[in-house]
């Protein structure tokens, strides 16, 4: 068989093995080729984990999971009422998002997810191996105060942002977290998120 252009006939093999790449779920990172990975996007209510979890879920292509949906109806309704929630409370709500997690890791589904996550042992549970990535948004009490006040149609009661700061256990290093430093659009957080986890689209696999 006599092939013309070589040069066209190499664009279109890179280009099927972009999308065998992401219909596979199969994405490279720090040059290791992963069936499936789940990023956690976590950090205080009013942090943006939605809005930056949404965004980055888009580009990737990847499964979406908002961590709130899961929590029972009892927690909803004290976080609504103001009541800082106990361990108790969040017990099942971590069983629950570690479940989802095994699922999509079992299904080789890519993901992201968010949460607060606001403690060293929920991380360690929900990090159910080493595929699971935490990317932990961090911002001073001011800062995160004000995107709260601007933000509609949120149960977060702003009161309980100080009660949810003082739960919150900074991330150590040894817990291999990245950290993303607020107070930037969303557009320049996702970039640096993406560049962080050192994850890149248009890479094929070898």
């Amino acid at each position: 068989m006599y092939v013309k252009d070589w040069g066209v006939v190499r664009r279109q093999i890179i280009l099927n093995r972009k999308i065998f790449c992401r219909t596979k779920l199969c994405h490279s990172f720090s040059g290791r080729i992963l069936l499936a990975v789940i990023v956690i996007l976590f950090g205080v209510s009013g942090a943006g984990k939605t809005t930056l979890g949404q965004l980055l879920a888009d580009e990737l292509g990847w499964k979406f999971y908002e961590g709130d949906h899961f929590h029972s109806q009892a927690n909803l309704d004290k976080m609504h009422a103001g009541v800082p929630l106990t361990d108790e409370d969040r017990q099942p709500w971590l069983e629950s998002l570690r479940g989802l997690i095994e699922r999509c890791l079992a299904a080789k589904e890519n993901a992201v997810l968010t949460c607060s996550a606001l403690k060293k042992s929920y991380r360690s549970y929900l990090r159910v191996n080493e595929e699971v990535q935490f990317v932990y948004l961090r911002g001073s009490y001011e800062l995160v105060a004000d995107q709260l006040r601007q933000r509609h149609g949120h149960f977060m009661n702003p009161e309980l942002l100080r009660s949810q700061f003082a739960t919150l256990e900074e991330p150590e290093a040894a817990e291999g977290v990245i950290a993303i430093e607020l107070g930037r659009s969303p557009r320049e957080l996702v970039d640096e998120i993406k560049k962080k986890l050192r994850f890149d689209p248009s890479q094929t696999i070898e």
